[in-house]
């Protein structure tokens, strides 16, 4: 059976997308990922997304999407695509030895953040550790927090960050910015921001919640404790794309290129969320862009019929 919508990908943008082809009559099949639901898994509270005056956890919402996507009946299989084949229509997708073909493909596969990876860390992700200033900044008004990074991106964070925290702290590998002069300039010129050159966190400190880190000095190796209530992890973020490298274009940094709205570099592959945006990386633009991917594929579909 050939399918007229198969959506990689399970987040705020596939899932919207979901809704809107269902209720289009497109009948989507959903191959959602072993770990649905995207990043807003592993956050604790959303405050910023439209319709949760209260706020809402991140599971809970990714819980609420998928069961109105299930509503108006669309298919899931939880599973990972293993293998695509994009060069003839119906396109093919593979989710172990089970083929699927599909007249059209959505692809909202998303972006993973970079961390540390040092103890202490994963079992405190939505509990004072972050990679997403613009969501959790708000949670930390007037404390003290540190941010990991050297890039523009960290330092974007850093300055967000000056609103609500009553001290920042950037932690840096090196003894200067990668990030752009200007945005590091206005870094070192904040009298909010503190500036540990030269080192790295070895552990993220806490019980329950992040008390502090240990810090190791990459050129005396002296190592320190160092409270705060807030670690942000600003050192990028890779797009979920291998499956589709070669296949179609993709940015220098590695992000789906798309062409007039979402459509790709191959006619009837759609692309949305995170895995095309890596400027605003937010639930509710991921969700816009599900949104617009699903009415492109069905205008798609139809001029083709």
């Amino acid at each position: 059976m050939t399918e007229r919508l198969v959506i990689i990908g399970s987040g705020p943008a596939g899932l919207t997308a979901a809704i809107y082809a269902a209720r289009a009559g497109l009948q989507p099949l959903m191959i959602e990922g072993s770990m649905a639901g995207g990043q807003l898994m592993l956050t604790t509270d959303v405050e910023n997304y439209p319709g949760f005056p209260d706020g809402v956890m991140g599971p809970e919402m990714m819980q609420l999407f998928r069961r109105q996507a299930e509503r108006f009946e669309t298919r899931f299989i939880t599973a990972d695509v293993t293998r695509v084949d994009l060069s003839e229509r119906p396109f093919g997708i593979w989710v172990g030895d089970d083929e699927h073909r599909a007249e059209a493909v959505i692809i909202s596969t998303g972006a993973t953040a970079r961390w540390l990876e040092v103890p202490g860390e994963a079992p405190l992700v939505g509990h004072g550790v972050s990679a997403c200033a613009t969501c959790d900044g708000f949670f930390f008004r007037e404390r003290e927090i540190v941010v990991v990074g050297g890039g523009d991106s960290a330092m974007e964070e850093a300055l967000f960050l000056t609103r609500f925290a009553s001290r920042v702290t950037v932690i840096h590998r090196r003894d200067e910015f990668r990030a752009s002069k200007i945005m590091a300039q206005r870094v070192m010129e904040h009298p909010k921001i503190d500036v540990r050159w030269d080192t790295v966190v070895e552990e993220v400190l806490g019980d329950g919640t992040v008390s502090g880190v240990l810090l190791r000095n990459v050129k005396t190796d002296a190592v320190e404790e160092f409270p705060t209530e807030g670690v942000f992890v600003a050192i990028g973020h890779d797009p979920n794309t291998s499956l589709f490298k070669g296949l179609l274009a993709l940015n220098e940094k590695g992000y789906l290129e798309t062409f007039e709205n979402t459509a790709t570099s191959i006619p009837g592959v759609f692309g949305a969320g995170d895995v095309v945006d890596f400027t605003y990386r937010q639930a509710v633009t991921a969700a816009g862009s599900g949104c617009r991917a699903a009415i492109d594929a069905e205008r798609w579909l139809e001029n083709q019929e």
